[in-house]
Order: structure tokens, then sequence, then C-alpha cells
């Protein structure tokens, strides 16, 4: 039952990261999304893939896993899109 609740839980937490960035991708746009955010995400869930990794928490270290990849690529169309609307600005 511990495990159940644990995986539900990283499920939970999973889709609703996900679907921010997926809504940043949708609407082509890194505005309101503080670069802070996905930098002090990304070393947070480094940490803590590490750590539960070696306190041999599953749970943890793949949900953590997948939130680094997340963190990247929320990073990476924040930083785009912000680049993207400048250009469009100047122009």
């Amino acid at each position: 039952m511990t495990e159940i609740i644990g995986w539900a839980s990283s499920l939970i937490l999973l889709f609703t990261l996900i679907k921010q960035v997926y809504k940043q991708w949708q609407e082509g746009t890194g505005e309101g999304v503080s670069k802070l955010l996905f930098i002090g995400q990304l070393l947070a869930s480094i940490g803590f893939t590490t750590y539960s990794y070696l306190v041999g928490n599953w749970v943890f270290t793949a949900t953590n896993g997948v939130l680094i990849v997340n963190n990247l690529i929320g990073m990476y169309l924040s930083f785009y899109f912000k680049r993207k609307n400048k250009k469009k600005e100047a122009a």
C-alpha cells in the first residue's frame, strides 16, 4: 500500500508539472515563468535524484529523474520563446 501511495503521488506531481511545460509550449510563450523556478527546480531535482538513489527509494529516484528532463525542456522553452518574442518586438 505504501508503494501505491508513493507512485500515485508521483504521477500526480509529474502530471501537473509536465502539463505546465506543455501549456507553455502550446501557447508559445515564456511569459510569467520565472527563470529561477526552472533553475531552482532543476538543481533540487538533481539533488533529490542523487539522494533518492543513494537511499534506495525508487519512487523518488524515478520521479525526480523525470523532473530533471521536464525542467530542462521547460527552461529551453522559456528562454526560446522569450528570445523569439524580443526579436518580434524589435522588428
